[in-house]
């Protein structure tokens, strides 16, 4: 332990040498570890169904040419900003609450919070920061947009309670990290159509089948610690369940698409999107912890193909 508290710069051994053990101050390097701004997988994946629902709602609202267009990428960089916020939050309040059982995984002891690289006090200060720009993000927003936004607070904050409670923590994780698939519509059209519903179901589908995928690497050490997670309920019958929460993310995006009336290239980025998913549950092997990352990582490929397709077929209309 002695030695854990006298590497303040020690990277966790979930994470591979990035810009933040490169370039980053070292004073800075356990909150941005903290943030997983090491990782940015998560800020895409929160991101994605943000672009996904803006595009579609720029194509709603293609009859009302340039405005709505600078309208929707003014959004789209909000959220992106928004996204790393809210997530480097999530992120701090998730090792916040799990800071005991971190220290018992191998994935995770190396922490910042359960290494002693970062105190609890510093980590709720840096908690607070994140969310006071998520707060500036939300309040450039229209008001209706702004009430939506707020809705999802209650689902990020239990979310790390999950694995201790349900089979499948990642249907929380889908409520929370999907919300975007509400915001674009939220923002452009001030209202929640039937597409934004589908499109929001089907990004949930997505989630649990790719978070999935990702809590094979801790399936040992969940089980020894006594978490709960789809990975443990699932175990060699992943596959087939992957396959099946995949086509029907596919087919309700595929809805969400035919009731917003997006044109042909949305199709075609769903195409490319469903070949994708199918190529993952092809090369699955749970056993493979650097595969399991290396497809759960792939999956912002495959959130952008289908983003090319609806954004495309956006500015075409």
């Amino acid at each position: 332990m002695n030695a854990l508290l006298n590497a303040p710069v020690a990277a966790p051994a979930d994470a591979s040498v990035s810009w933040v053990d490169r370039r980053a101050p070292a004073a800075l390097r356990p909150f941005l570890r903290l943030a997983r701004a090491d990782r940015p997988i998560g800020f895409w994946l929160l991101l994605i169904p943000c672009w996904w629902s803006s595009a579609l709602a720029a194509g709603m609202s293609a009859n009302a040419g340039a405005p709505v267009a600078l309208r929707a990428l003014a959004f789209m960089a909000l959220f992106a900003i928004g996204a790393v916020a809210m997530r480097g939050a999530g992120c701090t309040w998730n090792d916040i609450l799990d800071r005991d059982i971190d220290g018992r995984v191998e994935r995770t002891r190396l922490r910042p919070l359960p290494s002693g690289q970062v105190g609890l006090f510093g980590a709720f200060v840096f908690l607070g920061l994140q969310a006071l720009v998520g707060l500036i993000v939300l309040i450039c927003l229209p008001p209706f947009a702004i009430v939506v936004a707020l809705s999802s607070l209650g689902v990020v904050v239990i979310y790390p309670l999950m694995k201790r409670v349900i089979w499948i923590p990642q249907l929380v994780l889908g409520l929370a990290f999907s919300w975007g698939a509400l915001m674009g519509f939220a923002a452009l059209l001030e209202q929640l159509p039937p597409a934004a519903f589908l499109l929001y179901a089907g990004s949930i589908l997505w989630v649990v089948g790719y978070d999935t995928i990702y809590a094979h690497q801790d399936r040992e050490d969940d089980e020894q610690v006594g978490l709960k997670s789809s990975a443990r309920l699932l175990g060699t019958a992943t596959r087939p369940w992957l396959a099946a929460l995949y086509a029907g993310a596919v087919v309700l995006v595929g809805l969400a698409l035919t009731s917003a009336h997006a044109g042909p290239l949305a199709y075609v980025g769903l195409i490319a999107f469903a070949a994708h998913l199918a190529q993952q549950v092809w090369r699955l092997d749970i056993d493979d912890r650097a595969l399991c990352l290396t497809l759960f990582r792939s999956n912002r490929d495959a959130g952008l193909l289908l983003f090319a397709g609806i954004a495309l077929a956006a500015l075409l209309a």
